[in-house]
């Protein structure tokens, strides 16, 4: 989750501010930055100063998940580029993998999202890849227990602590956030959930709050169901801390300032 749909996330460090590039739940992590700049690029030299990279990032993200399969939605534009940005703001507000849900389910409330949002986007994890330090506390010392969770299947706790050895060279190994379908947009990910074999502490904590784990069993057995909730999420937090008008600025490059 961007802390804002401003483009910010983009920008590099200066002497002025430490960027959320290397807010701790985005460095190693976010990665395409290129991708965006390349974009940009293109469409400055053909309508200049037109085009935010906001908009750019927005439209990306729309494309990229329905290149591998999965939903598409409207996608509003207008938007303009933030002039600032916080590493420390990104570290406050960007949900943690260790996270309760109660806390997870009042950052998303702060950005005018609800519940059925936090498990619908929840199911981004279908794709992608998590480093092994967001995870590695549920392999060999849960909560302080010094013994794996209970919860987490016994077949995938060997692979995973086969993966990601409990020593501290291994905490940037890469693991699936959805084994089964790694690449392929889909509703594997609340499948995962009900046999225990959701990575991240804060996906399975899904499955254990009759609230939520509703949801999880609706959409592990209704795919397009969970592709609308989805799409209208993405709708709702694409809309979130948008700059208009007269404010922010259009970049001539996303990486920086004007």
């Amino acid at each position: 989750m961007d802390v804002g749909c401003d483009a910010s996330v983009l920008l590099d460090d200066t002497p002025y501010f430490t960027g959320e590039k290397n807010a701790l739940p985005n460095q190693n992590s976010l990665r395409g930055f290129e991708v965006i700049e390349d974009i940009k690029q293109h469409v400055e030299r053909l309508c200049p100063y037109t085009v935010s990279c906001a908009d750019i990032l927005a439209l990306a993200a729309r494309e990229a998940i329905d290149m591998v399969g999965g939903p598409s939605w409207p996608v509003a534009l207008g938007r303009r580029d933030a002039t600032t940005t916080s590493k420390q703001a990104a570290e406050q507000q960007i949900p943690s993998p260790i996270e309760s849900l109660e806390n997870i389910t009042a950052k998303f409330y702060s950005k005018g999202l609800d519940l059925r949002d936090v498990v619908a986007l929840s199911g981004g994890h279908t794709i992608g890849f998590a480093q092994c330090f967001t995870f590695k506390g549920r392999l060999f010392d849960y909560q302080g227990s010094g013994r794996p969770d209970p919860v987490l299947d016994s077949s995938l706790l060997t692979t995973l602590q086969s993966m990601c050895p409990n020593e501290e060279t291994s905490n940037s190994n890469l693991a699936p956030l959805d084994a089964t379908s790694t690449s392929t947009f889909d509703n594997e990910y609340y499948r995962n959930l009900i046999y225990n074999t959701g990575l991240l502490q804060s996906d399975q904590a899904l499955t254990r709050d009759r609230r939520t784990a509703a949801m999880v069993y609706y959409y592990s057995n209704n795919r397009l169901s969970f592709y609308n909730d989805f799409a209208q999420s993405m709708v709702r937090l694409s809309n979130a801390g948008v700059l208009t008008g007269r404010m922010g600025e259009i970049r001539q490059k996303c990486g920086s300032v004007n």
